[in-house]
């Protein structure tokens, strides 16, 4: 047991996604009871470290909370404190203010600091473990693509999500004999399109690791007619391309970390096969933030708890600098040096895309 150790700080950074407030339920419980550790929370990510705004956890505080969505902390996905916004002389500049998080710490006496995000919030996670501070990464994204760990939480629920829409547009596809489109998140890998699409029952399944071909979808929409189906559902990842062309990009965001806002993909498909096929109206939904919200699923309420106790008992070892991972069914932890930067995509040789294929989902290959 690591007896230096006090005082942790937990912050959420990032898109919120089901599970946060499960993890910090479990962190803060096992903290206290099983290592006498105080614990406080700060509010919107970063941008509490840096104003120094947090709250004290406790047993009392976390109650009640393991099934919510969103996070009691708040979040920011804006808030790098390595290139942070700050007002000077009258003009916006950026600058590394990630010093002024160090002393906050040390001023409030915080030995670890417990960071619960994605690529984006781990790699200034990753940042100050440079700079000395005791740092403990716990994985979390609906895009389920980081490296070193098999699942991250918030995915699951992103995915029954999916479903129910799917089951949702299958009844007005069957009964109107259209097609629909529901376009997805997922950024630039397809795991939420690729699970939902199998088990939501879609008939063509686009990710961006397979990119598709217009022609392969219009074969597959005439294929089903004329088996007597004139209805089709197709489920497209925001970040799914044509052969041959780009990402479809909503907007630019310059005051994020990561700018680039993905979206659109699935009304730029619904005009193309418009403009293919004439004897079938086309609907595209674009299902968004809705993915992110709501009732954390049972299997993430499991999840998130394990992956809380888990980083409490990293904690306890001294094993600073790491994410608690989840491989093999186990949970164990990977150096947050190997996690950044290698985001995880579909291995399009694995079981689930020929599981997919093998039911006659087409990839639009």
């Amino acid at each position: 047991m690591n007896n230096k150790v006090k005082k942790i700080g937990i912050l959420t950074g990032g898109g919120d996604c089901p599970g946060l407030n499960a993890v910090i339920r479990a962190v803060t419980k096992a903290a206290i009871a099983n290592y006498g550790y105080e614990v406080i929370g700060y509010k919107f990510g970063y941008r509490g470290l840096y104003n120094n705004d947090f709250i004290k956890l406790d047993a009392r505080s976390v109650s009640g909370i393991l099934h919510k969505g969103g996070t009691i902390l708040y979040s920011s996905n804006k808030d790098n404190l390595f290139d942070y916004q700050v007002e000077e002389n009258g003009q916006c500049v950026k600058k590394d203010v990630s010093d002024v998080a160090v002393e906050n710490m040390k001023k409030e006496g915080v030995d670890v600091l417990v960071v619960l995000g994605g690529d984006g919030t781990l790699t200034s996670a990753r940042d100050f473990a440079r700079k000395g501070v005791n740092v403990i990464g716990v994985p979390k994204t609906i895009d389920n693509d980081l490296s070193k760990t098999d699942v991250t939480f918030g995915f699951n629920s992103a995915v029954d999500v999916v479903v129910d829409a799917l089951d949702k547009l299958h009844t007005t596809a069957e009964s109107h004999h259209r097609i629909m489109i529901l376009e997805v998140m997922g950024r630039n890998a397809g795991w939420i399109a690729l699970h939902a699409g199998i088990a939501g029952s879609a008939d063509v399944i686009l990710i961006p690791e397979i990119p598709f071909s217009l022609d392969a979808i219009v074969a597959k929409m005439n294929e089903r007619s004329q088996r007597g189906l004139p209805f089709s559902i197709i489920v497209v990842s925001e970040g799914a391309m044509e052969k041959g062309g780009e990402l479809t990009v909503q907007k630019i965001v310059n005051d994020s970390p990561d700018p680039v806002r993905l979206g659109g993909i699935g009304n730029k498909l619904a005009l193309a096969l418009e403009a293919r096929i004439s004897d079938h109206e086309i609907r595209n939904t674009v299902l968004g933030h809705l993915q992110r919200g709501g009732i954390t699923s049972a299997y993430d309420r499991l999840l998130s708890t394990r992956y809380g106790v888990a980083a409490v008992e990293l904690i306890a070892q001294g094993k600073f600098g790491s994410m608690v991972a989840l491989q093999d069914g186990k949970m164990t932890d990977a150096s947050l040096e190997a996690v950044i930067g290698k985001n995880k995509q579909v291995d399009v040789d694995s079981e689930l895309i020929h599981v997919a294929k093998s039911l006659g989902v087409s990839f639009g290959e």
